[in-house]
């Protein structure tokens, strides 16, 4: 069996498409289609279809489990220790692949779950903000392997994760930007005490640290996006071409450099990033990490879920 396709573990109830969309029950669609478009990444072709059968049923399972959650939390706090306290954050992890769509599928199951009224106020934080700057990679010689682990400021990371947790008001985040392929010097975002925290990156259920604790230690619940890397290498490199075509045009881009490849060269350097850098991260640090996530989301070559994978405990 090829390595990069689900294994049939015990622990997972597998879904078809048609399947989890029936679990939507009663939950209404209130996304309209102006919304929708500016959700969607640059070559994502997401449709309403999509948010009523994938992330509506999501949408309501991961209702249930912050109110089973707070239920817990309220025994613990009030009747056993009697100190009630507001609830922590619910954190959901999502993780996977550079170009397998992650950033839409969290920007989208951000919007769906705010439109509940027991969990208004989600926030959501990329693991790009943690990288270490471009000044510090060049220093340890890593600027070829940004994205793995070793790249991140672990330490910055898991203190934030600590501190949501914890319930502390007003965390400041870096904020990375794709254009510089920086972190900003002087911009942040504030994360204040939200309902639920969406926590979105490449390595996000890694378990190798040598801190005591790691990122998924502080996860409620955890999401794998998925697909073959073949389907995976077409994205990136459609991606790559159309940001060729546009945002590396511009003077500030740090890919600016690039602006005059024709259609084939630019495809050329695409799939060799991806030989080089990012299938390697992939099947040494990412993949290995899918089977730790308690759903598992299984995307076509269309970018159309297909198949849904959920744990059982």
């Amino acid at each position: 069996m090829r390595s990069d396709k689900i294994r049939h573990a015990a622990p997972y109830l597998s879904f078809s498409r048609s399947e989890w969309a029936a679990l939507r029950a009663a939950t209404p669609l209130t996304l309209s289609d102006a919304e929708l478009n500016e959700l969607r990444g640059l070559n994502d072709p997401v449709s309403i279809a999509d948010v009523a059968d994938i992330y509506l049923p999501l949408s309501r399972l991961l209702n249930l489990h912050v109110t089973a959650a707070r239920q817990v939390e309220a025994v613990v706090e009030s009747a056993f220790l009697g100190r009630p306290r507001a609830p922590a954050p619910y954190i959901i992890a999502v993780a996977g692949s550079v170009a397998v769509g992650k950033s839409t599928f969290a920007r989208l199951l951000r919007t769906v779950l705010s439109r509940w009224p027991d969990h208004p106020r989600v926030d959501l934080v990329t693991t790009d903000g943690f990288l270490l700057p471009t000044k510090v990679l060049t220093e340890r010689g890593l600027m070829q392997r940004k994205g793995y682990p070793e790249s991140y400021d672990l330490k910055r990371m898991l203190a934030f994760l600590n501190g949501i947790k914890a319930g502390e008001p007003q965390l400041r985040l870096p904020v990375y930007s794709h254009e510089a392929y920086d972190i900003l010097p002087d911009k942040f975002q504030v994360v204040e005490s939200p309902d639920i925290l969406i926590f979105e990156g490449l390595n996000v259920l890694q378990t190798v640290s040598q801190a005591a604790v790691v990122a998924s230690d502080f996860f409620d619940f955890s999401i794998y996006i998925d697909a073959e890397q073949s389907a995976i290498e077409s994205w990136y490199t459609e991606r790559f071409l159309l940001l060729q075509r546009t945002a590396f045009q511009r003077p500030t881009s740090y890919f600016h450099h690039l602006r005059g490849l024709n259609p084939e060269q630019a495809a050329d350097m695409a799939r060799q990033i991806w030989q080089q850098t990012n299938l390697p991260n992939l099947v040494e640090n990412i993949q290995p990490t899918r089977e730790r996530a308690r759903l598992i989301v299984r995307k076509g070559r269309s970018h159309a879920v297909e198949e849904l994978w959920l744990r059982r405990r």
